[in-house]
């Protein structure tokens, strides 16, 4: 590797150590921010999730003083997440920025606002649909075994957040392989030929990332797939429009070659 190479490459490490270290700032002050606010956020899900007959039969419990602790910053960690997100998106985006054209840069900046967008609705889909969902099904299970309702309040947000987190990010694919495909490291082609390998990925993954039960698993998995087909839509037609963007560039360039020949040039 020559001087040049080398100083070439240093410089990009330099960079991408400064948007490393300026995305970890940034979540490390949400971090705390989050822990200063997680109190109001978690009585409101009590109250929230445990309404009707469940506020009647059910109460959560700290088992260990180092619980409330653990609590508190499950909360600070999404929320963390949710507000750093688009600092990291950023940061990324201006690191491959040079290595792309000025209608790819535009078009992909476009994509931040979208990710971000797409992890809140994560959260609310997760927390609105799929947990109360689980939440309720676990109930009547345990009050078909005639058990008393027990439950560590730890536990129950740590159950909560392991279904409805995930979910969040897994919402992420369609902006990620619009990007992608934008970038041109991905084609429908090749998403549509790899769907049953994506499809047990995805399988593996809700299995990995929800409670070891059969629903919870389905709940995850429907709309993951739901998600890849909706990417393959989009990444077709993104596909299709930069397909577009190459003909009428080579066009141009043509036409441009026919011009200076005919000049003499």
């Amino acid at each position: 590797m020559s001087g040049e190479e080398q100083k070439h490459w240093t410089e990009h490490l330099g960079e991408l150590r400064s948007r490393i270290l300026l995305t970890l700032a940034t979540f490390i002050i949400m971090l705390v921010v989050g822990f200063l606010f997680a109190q109001p956020m978690i009585h409101f899900m009590k109250e929230d999730l445990l309404q009707g007959s469940l506020e009647e039969t059910l109460q959560l419990h700290i088992f260990s003083p180092g619980e409330a602790l653990s609590i508190y910053m499950q909360f600070a960690f999404v929320a963390a997440v949710t507000f750093t997100l688009p600092i990291a998106l950023y940061q990324a985006w201006a690191f491959v920025r040079p290595g792309l054209t000025s209608r790819e840069q535009r078009a992909t900046l476009r994509y931040i606002p979208s990710a971000v967008l797409l992890f809140i609705v994560g959260l609310l889909f997760g927390y609105y649909w799929i947990f109360p969902f689980l939440l309720n099904f676990m109930f009547k299970l345990t009050a078909s075994l005639g058990a008393t309702e027990t439950y560590g309040m730890y536990e129950f947000f740590r159950f909560m957040f392991r279904v409805v987190f995930p979910i969040a990010v897994f919402f992420e694919m369609p902006v990620v392989i619009l990007f992608l495909t934008r970038i041109r490291l991905l084609n429908p082609h090749l998403l549509r030929k790899g769907r049953r390998f994506a499809y047990l990925i995805m399988v593996v993954l809700a299995a990995l990332v929800t409670p070891p039960d059969f629903v919870s698993n389905i709940l995850v998995t429907i709309p993951l797939i739901l998600l890849y087909e909706v990417s393959v839509w989009l990444s077709a037609r993104v596909y299709r429009r930069i397909e577009a963007e190459d003909e009428e560039r080579e066009r141009r360039w043509r036409e441009r070659e026919k011009a200076d020949t005919e000049d003499g040039w």
